[in-house]
């Protein structure tokens, strides 16, 4: 009679334990079985950039007004509004975008020496080869790699307006390949300021002169 008592609380004992241990169980339909403590398994997702006091904890302003994410490492551009750099092409590379730019598109900078002499090194450095020091089509890989000669500026290309030249430079056109990836927007517009001056070398022309362009938005 005693060891059936024993027996049986013990075995209510064992019942009562079995369901204490499942009832701290999940059922994850993602999940092989059930799982003891399923947080140290699959811990909350943390989104970068989410401001989490402010989402969970709406009644602590103090959580509320803190950066949750880390700053940015040295040297991170930043992505602004009126960065001009950071704003979108949306010119289409097609035939009809090409005269779009020419017609819509002006330099945002105003042509000053300052300028001019930044476009120079830049020309230098990534127009020269082939257009030449003088922007006569004339450089080292046409002269001696003996490709086709692109236009001189202060001849065939001297009335070329200066969104066709930024639409150009963004796309390519012809032999030349596109240079987005070499050149900025503002680095465009600069050397386009000292590809103006080209233009003007031995010409009367003094429309679209360096120094007196109005400097407006483009129509990006």
């Amino acid at each position: 009679m005693k060891n059936t008592a024993i027996t049986q609380a013990n075995g209510l004992m064992v019942a009562v334990l079995t369901i204490v241990s499942l009832s701290g169980c999940v059922r994850d339909k993602n999940s092989p079985g059930y799982e003891y403590t399923p947080d140290m398994y699959r811990s909350p997702a943390i989104e970068a950039y989410v401001d989490y006091g402010e989402i969970r904890d709406t009644l602590n302003t103090e959580l509320m007004h803190t950066q949750s994410a880390r700053l940015p490492v040295a040297g991170t551009v930043p992505f602004t509004e009126n960065s001009l750099d950071d704003m979108p092409y949306k010119i289409p590379n097609t035939v009809e975008g090409y005269e779009l730019a020419g017609q819509s598109l002006r330099s945002p900078f105003a042509f000053t020496d300052d300028i001019v002499n930044q476009g120079a090194m830049i020309y230098t450095n990534f127009c020269a080869q082939c257009h030449g020091v003088d922007g006569l089509g004339n450089g080292p890989v046409i002269e001696i790699g003996g490709h086709p000669a692109p236009q001189a500026y202060n001849g065939p290309l001297k009335d070329l307006p200066q969104g066709k030249m930024f639409h150009t430079i963004t796309f390519g056109k012809g032999a030349m390949g596109s240079h987005a990836s070499q050149l900025t927007k503002t680095e465009r517009w600069k050397v386009i300021a000292y590809v103006m001056t080209l233009q003007k070398q031995g010409s009367e022309d003094t429309e679209q002169s360096p120094g007196t362009a109005e400097a407006t938005v483009p129509a990006n």
